[in-house]
């Protein structure tokens, strides 16, 4: 009865009775290299699934005392699918690797904006420029005893080069403080060696406030206030208004706080008081 049942599933499927018993004796036989599978899948799962073909050779031979052709190792891995689970890079320690040269400095300012010293105590920041769908990127350097405008660099990238850019104005001031929020560029170990070099010290403002940098941000009111920048159609047209705006605002606009002069003159003021 199983003979003819056979011949009838044999004659369905197109196939003869011989090579019905020879496929079945193949598949009946255990693989050469079974045995040399369970050897490797046991110190595979034994590390968790995690061990290449060094791991297991070298287990292997320490634990087993077998000594195997890691081809022979690559081989049976890749026939029976013991793939080693691949440790993937944590993006956040990437970040903080690329973030690990950047340094935060005291808030040495402290909110203490009468000053009476001229080119002894400085705040800087960068602020945008809308204009004909595009922007303008503008950094300045501002003294706080005078309110005098020390350097700036318009951009129309927001690099590196745009702090760099303002700073290379200033002169050597010893010891002087230029005071910043903790924006990327403020904590670059290049806009870092550059304060350094011109002979100044960093101080930051707490993180997330801008009151911390007032004199700084009233400088950025009054030019967005005073300048119709919008209506520019080139980034040309917008440097060339930021350069006399700036000129007006240290020679030519009195500020009420600073007994009614500019900040020139208001600067000459305060160092004649103190020669």
């Amino acid at each position: 009865m199983l003979d003819k049942n056979i011949k009838l599933l044999c004659n369905i499927a197109e196939v003869s009775k011989s090579g019905y018993y020879q496929w079945l004796k193949s598949t009946d036989q255990t693989p050469k290299d079974y045995d040399d599978y369970l050897l490797i899948k046991e110190i595979f799962e034994a590390g968790k699934s995690k061990y290449g073909w060094r791991q297991i050779r070298m287990n292997l031979e320490r634990k087993k005392k077998i000594v195997m052709n890691h081809k022979k190792i690559i081989r049976i891995m890749k026939k029976y699918n013991l793939a080693a689970k691949i440790r993937r890079k944590n993006p956040y320690k990437a970040i903080m690797k690329k973030t690990a040269e950047h340094r935060m400095f005291e808030n040495k300012l402290d909110r203490n904006f009468l000053q009476l010293i001229p080119r002894k105590v400085f705040c800087t920041d960068i602020t945008y420029l809308f204009y004909n769908n595009r922007v303008a990127y503008l950094s300045v350097v501002k003294d706080i005893a005078s309110g005098e405008i020390m350097a700036w660099h318009a951009s129309q990238h927001i690099t590196m080069e745009l702090v760099l850019g303002t700073i290379s104005q200033m002169k050597r001031y010893e010891d002087a403080l230029i005071h910043s929020d903790q924006g990327f560029h403020y904590t670059n170990p290049e806009y870092i060696s550059e304060v350094k070099e011109s002979g100044m010290i960093q101080s930051m403002s707490r993180k997330g406030n801008c009151i911390d940098n007032a004199p700084i941000e009233s400088f950025f009111g009054h030019l967005k206030d005073d300048v119709d920048y919008k209506v520019c159609k080139t980034f040309e047209e917008i440097r060339l208004l930021v350069e006399n705006y700036i000129q007006y605002y240290n020679h030519g606009r009195s500020q009420w706080d600073k007994n009614k002069m500019t900040p020139v003159e208001y600067r000459d003021h305060l160092l004649a008081l103190i020669a």
